[in-house]
């Protein structure tokens, strides 16, 4: 029988920081990494059966709304996480990285499925053998099609590197290093 329970919500807690009778001070970094995770504004690519997946998850009963992801952008200059969901033919890879560019750092990429993941069952000479081909990938949620449970939870992996990111780390050369390697300014 199929496990059907949603994932426990977490209270957001307040960063590590010096508390005292009415104030509390911690680093601005902590404060805008909390603040950076608990507010994702995903750009859904979905092509295929993974987008139905990423339906239910957005649906009441696994509510991707506590997680504060419940405005998805299909716009990319207002999104910070782009989740690719599905087969990606070979022609449609420029626009996934066009997508891409045009995000305003800092920006993440979760690859949802095997097709996104590795190009799934398709192995021919249309379809992408994997997102990070053309993009680097931060999270992957491996399935055919993964459970919302396991979207849910490739999300939360999303927040905790927003929430632990350095504020240099988008301007460190090994960063730099990266988009070079796929081509990006």
């Amino acid at each position: 029988m199929a496990d059907n329970r949603v994932p426990e919500i977490k209270t957001v807690e307040a960063p590590e920081g010096v508390e005292g009778a009415g104030f509390f001070a911690t680093s601005l970094e902590k404060v805008v990494g909390m603040a950076r995770a608990n507010s994702l504004w995903p750009l859904p690519f979905a092509t295929s059966c993974c987008g139905i997946e990423f339906m239910a998850t957005m649906g009441s009963h696994y509510d991707i709304s506590r997680f504060g992801s419940e405005r998805p952008s299909f716009s990319p200059r207002q999104a910070d996480l782009l989740m690719v969901m599905g087969t990606i033919a070979k022609k449609m890879a420029p626009i996934v990285k066009q997508v891409y560019e045009q995000m305003a750092e800092p920006r993440w990429v979760l690859a949802m499925g095997a097709c996104a993941c590795s190009g799934g069952i398709f192995d021919s000479y249309s379809v992408l053998q994997g997102i990070d081909r053309i993009i680097p990938v931060d999270v992957y949620v491996p399935g055919c099609p993964p459970r919302p449970e396991q979207v849910l939870d490739g999300l939360m992996r999303v927040q905790d590197l927003a929430r632990n990111e350095s504020f240099r780390r988008r301007n460190a050369p090994e960063y730099q290093e990266l988009l070079a390697s796929y081509n990006i300014k």
